[in-house]
């Protein structure tokens, strides 16, 4: 009687064990399904921050002098780590001779702004798994390499206004005294690198921090890069400065020499943008597949 009784025991307690399992793995297989069935098809996405310049007139990469800057983008999502985005983004940037402690530079005193309206194509690559709204796999650094194209159209002030500086010239661009200098382009091409960070706030919401340098394809987002050209810029009929003349040497000890370099075209022209935003999921989901 009590063997029997002993083994009753035993297989009421083997019972409530298989039970136990058959409902872990039941939920283990349903939070897998939900995970095959759930599939991030891209995202749309808005980010606010700041833009920098690094060129002639920034020669040590300082950051300085940061302006505003913003963009948009969608992502089309391959897989959970490949991505393809289209981006439009818009930076105001400038620069001063004047924050320069160089004192060569400081005396050339020349200056700029402008904006940059740039669109780009790049690829993305996460290094994490992610899946949003889910613990664990709700984050991932990433970082994007793609190419772009960009307008630009620097400009300075004189006696408080506003002059672009393209059309002048001022180096020379467009006179008949100097044929090997031809005006510059108001577009250029641009190589994007980007890395950065997401996370998703929900399955629908993700927050991202990014950071971009863009290489370009121009010296001349600050209308500075050879040599100065006084002699492109005769005086007007009463005998006064041109506008040109004035603002291709502003520094304080007029240094502007004829063949004397203005700035350096051996490097091309950069910037930078950092922004911080939200992006919107756009998802599907599948019948997971059964499995033998």
């Amino acid at each position: 009687m009590l063997f029997f009784r002993f083994n009753s025991i035993i297989l009421h307690t083997m019972r409530k064990r298989v039970l136990i399992i058959g409902l872990i793995i039941m939920a283990f297989t349903g939070v897998n399904a939900q995970y095959e069935s759930y599939k991030q098809e891209g995202e749309f996405g808005v980010g606010i921050g700041l833009g920098h310049y690094f060129g002639d007139l920034n020669t040590n990469a300082a950051l300085n002098r940061p302006k505003f800057s913003s963009g948009i983008y969608f992502l089309k999502q391959f897989n959970n780590y490949v991505a393809l985005k289209v981006a439009a983004d818009y930076a105001f940037l400038g620069y001063s001779d004047q924050y320069s402690k160089n004192p060569a530079q400081f005396d050339r005193n020349l200056s700029f702004n402008t904006s940059v309206w740039e669109f780009s194509i790049n690829g993305q690559f996460n290094f994490f798994k992610f899946i949003p709204g889910v613990e664990g796999l709700n984050y991932t650094p990433y970082i994007s390499l793609g190419v772009g194209v960009f307008s630009y159209d620097p400009y300075a002030y004189l006696n408080g206004q506003k002059y672009y500086l393209r059309p002048l010239g001022t180096e020379g661009q467009g006179s008949a005294l100097y044929p090997d200098k031809q005006p510059y382009s108001s577009m250029a091409v641009c190589f994007p690198l980007a890395v950065g960070f997401k996370y998703s706030l929900t399955d629908k919401v993700n927050l991202f921090g990014e950071v971009g340098y863009r290489f370009t394809t121009t010296d001349y987002l600050d209308d500075v890069s050879t040599t100065y050209a006084p002699d492109a810029f005769p005086p007007l009929p009463n005998g006064q400065p041109s506008v040109a003349y004035q603002l291709q040497d502003r520094s304080f000890s007029r240094i502007g020499i004829k063949g004397r370099q203005r700035g350096n075209s051996a490097q091309n022209d950069a910037y930078v943008l950092l922004h911080v935003g939200l992006s919107f999921n756009i998802s599907s989901y599948k019948c997971p597949t059964t499995r033998n």
